[in-house]
């Protein structure tokens, strides 16, 4: 009779995938995440015996604990299978606790995919759990309980219930707050540029201008401006140079865990934690109807961008087949890893190049395919060919100033056929053509432009470029990025507006405190080097207890000193001329868990509250009301009608008072990358559409000046499925 195997899993998805790939004597069972933690209710961690933590059964997973410990009595052999990370081990760690089984025998699998191979090879080959990655994940554990515990309450006291302060979230809103500072401080330099437009022989072209005598020249007032102006009247324009050269560009490597969530951003609009959702599904496995329930992508919690030599062999052939050998580099591309990696994982990619998105569009949602397709064409872009462009520098001369026309076209397009990465801003490259032109060739001056332009301050953080500062500052891990963005947020530390963030009176009160009592703590520098001490415990370098030690003990001295120094702190509530509609009292802005809204300032012996509803300055275009921004449940802005439900107007572009010019409709305010800002008609059959211009941009007529948003977040509640079916 054969041997019965318990196989345990995190989550009933996996489980479900799993069992389909091992044989009847196999029974897979999921632990559910965590089945042990320290108490919500009390330290937990015993600080003068060692820092050693006091486990107990996390409230809910009594009857699950029983119920593996009932499979595992029945079972000859118990193998664990959680993630592949520091937090599956620690799973994997305290299952065989509860359940009896000895940690330093053959009972822990790994797989860095949930396909059948993955799968069979890895229950072939169990090793013994590793302690010091157990012992990395306690230390970050309990060190998190050591400053969360201690320091939360503080806030508080000093502060306002239900705060808290945790050992990266606290760094992540400190970045969010120097970005503030940064752009505050900023002061605006003007400068000016010029351009040329000149017709040659063959053609048109722009030239700007970019030195004088063979400087470069920077041009800083009206007063320079005009001077060079007045220069270059009567110069003859004249072809000094032309340069042509062959540029490569080179494919981004495949996904990691922070460069999908900054592209999933970039290009699919998605939230990091959406992203991390999603990417679950894939990587768990999905029904594909024939073929059954199959895991798409490899794990998706990692920072490594190394591939197996199998999925390169099949990628390679993969391309030879479906683009032809010109596609192909004569070897495989390998890419380097920044820093100190768990180099045992992979990049995120397609768990086989075979399984085109198109071929999936039918059996997976939208937002599955849209992922799917990104990782999939990123992974297979990784190993084209480079792209080769053509490009073009005409250096021409007007007296002594110097004037400079480029231009790129794409010769072969190489991984561009398939992909590109996406940008954080909003810079063009220069491409296209210019026409053929020979040294000495002389232009003829079309139009001359001279702009003024002033220097602008550092952008604020969107949810891409906070990761990517998150991950160059060593903060955080692959799989704590999500988590720490929507703490911030929730904590109403920062808010969300316009896809940036902006830091909140309380996230700035805290930081400040922070600052000021526990500089340590906010310090960037500090927390990465914590992480890198934790990566070092897990790579049996260093003592897990020590480095609690020198932690805590000048922490606590610090707290103390805290606790006597620091007054109560208020944050006044900033009144409204609005009056509560049950006793008369001016209604005040309160921020709660889904943002800002109205209160009264008698509560608790008032209760009244209504969502803080901002007026655009447009008037509704079906009752005269006042069109107000709202959010959907899942924070989504659309804008409404003040009035409603006595009118249902609703728009998820932003409507302006501008008619169209052929329908006299009002048109709506549209903005793209691609495109830029636009106004355009929504009535049907019409199409008309124009850009906005610069002047114009943010501020559209009928608008007050700046954006309407900044002074906070409207928390109407409604669920908008479509435009103009609120539900």
């Amino acid at each position: 009779m054969s041997n019965k195997v318990l196989v345990i899993v995190e989550s009933p998805a996996k489980a479900k995938t799993i069992s389909k790939f091992l044989g009847r004597r196999y029974q897979v069972k999921a632990s559910m995440g965590h089945v042990r933690d320290l108490p919500k209710s009390q330290f937990g961690v015993d600080v003068d015996g060692g820092f050693n933590p006091k486990y107990i059964t996390i409230r809910g997973k009594g009857e699950l604990l029983k119920e593996l410990r009932t499979a595992a009595k029945k079972s000859d052999q118990i193998l664990l299978g959680p993630d592949p990370d520091r937090e599956g081990e620690a799973i994997a760690w305290h299952l065989a606790q509860v359940l009896g089984v000895d940690e330093h025998t053959p009972c822990r699998i790994e797989f860095n995919e949930i396909t059948k191979s993955a799968i069979q090879n890895a229950v072939k080959k169990p090793r013994p759990i590793d302690t010091s990655r157990v012992e990395a994940q306690q230390a970050r554990r309990i060190l998190d309980r050591l400053v969360g515990y201690n320091l939360s309450p503080l806030l508080w006291r000093k502060i306002r219930k239900g705060l808290s302060a945790g050992r990266v979230q606290s760094v992540a809103v400190r970045l969010i707050g120097d970005r503030e500072e940064e752009i505050s401080d900023f002061t605006p330099e003007e400068y000016w540029s010029l351009t040329a437009e000149l017709k040659a022989a063959k053609g048109n072209l722009q030239a700007r201008l970019v030195r004088q005598d063979e400087n470069k020249l920077e041009i800083k007032s009206r007063e320079e401006m005009d001077r060079v102006l007045g220069e270059l009247s009567g110069q003859a324009f004249v072809v000094s140079e032309v340069k042509r050269k062959e540029k490569r560009r080179n494919p981004s490597p495949p996904f990691t865990t922070s460069s999908l969530q900054q592209e999933a951003y970039r290009k699919l609009g998605f939230t990091a934690r959406k992203t991390m959702m999603i990417a679950q599904q894939l990587y768990e496995g999905l029904d594909l109807g024939k073929e059954g329930t199959v895991g798409l992508v490899t794990y998706i919690r990692t920072d490594s961008v190394r591939v197996s030599d199998s999925a390169v062999e099949e990628v390679r052939l993969h391309i030879q087949t479906r683009f032809g050998a010109d596609y192909l580099p004569a070897e495989p591309r390998v890419y380097e890893n920044k820093g100190k990696i768990q180099n045992a994982h992979e990049a995120i990619r397609p768990t086989s190049v075979t399984r085109e998105p198109e071929t999936l569009k039918a059996v997976v949602t939208n937002d599955q395919y849209k992922l799917y397709k990104l990782i999939y064409e990123r992974f297979v872009s990784s190993q084209m060919s480079s792209a080769i462009m053509d490009t073009t520098t005409i250096e021409i001369k007007a007296g002594a100033f110097g004037f400079r026309a480029s231009g790129s076209v794409l010769k072969f397009p190489g991984f561009m056929k398939v992909y590109i990465e996406g940008r954080d801003d909003d810079s063009k490259e220069e491409e296209g053509l210019l026409p053929e032109v020979s040294a000495e060739e002389k232009l003829d001056l079309q139009k001359i432009d001279p702009k003024q332009h002033f220097t602008q301050p550092p952008p604020r953080y969107s949810e891409a470029t906070l990761v990517r500062a998150l991950e160059e500052q060593g903060i955080g891990r692959p799989s704590t990025y999500a988590p720490i963005i929507e703490t911030i947020v929730a904590r109403g530390y920062v808010v969300r507006e316009d896809k940036q963030f902006y830091l909140t009176e309380l996230g700035e009160v805290v930081v400040d405190l922070l600052k000021e009592h526990f500089p340590d703590i906010i310090d960037v520098e500090f927390t990465a080097d914590m992480e890198a001490k934790l990566d070092a415990i897990e790579e049996g370098a260093a003592d897990w207890k020590r480095i609690l030690r020198d932690f805590y003990e000048p922490f606590r001295e610090t707290l103390e000193d805290a606790e006597e120094k620091i007054g109560e702190i208020e944050i006044a509530d900033e009144v409204t001329d609005q009056l509560c509609e049950v006793c008369g009292a001016n209604l005040v802005i309160k921020q709660g868990r889904f943002g800002r809204f109205l209160a009264c300032p008698r509560f608790p012996e008032c209760r009244f509250t209504k969502p803080l509803l901002e007026e655009i300055g447009v008037p509704c275009p079906k009752c005269d009301g006042h069109v107000v921004i709202r959010r959907t449940k899942k924070g989504r802005k659309f804008f409404g009608c003040a009035n409603y439900p006595e009118c249902d107007y609703v728009s998820w572009e932003r409507p302006t008072n501008v008619p169209c010019p052929q329908c006299a409709k009002p048109l709506v305010q549209k903005e793209s990358k691609k495109l830029g800002t636009r106004r355009v008609c929504t009535t049907e059959g019409c199409g008309y559409e124009e850009a906005v211009p610069d002047g114009e941009k943010g501020a559209s007529p009928g608008w007050p000046a700046g954006d309407p948003d900044e002074q906070g977040e409207p928390v109407e509640r409604r669920e908008l499925t479509e435009p103009g079916v609120p539900v």
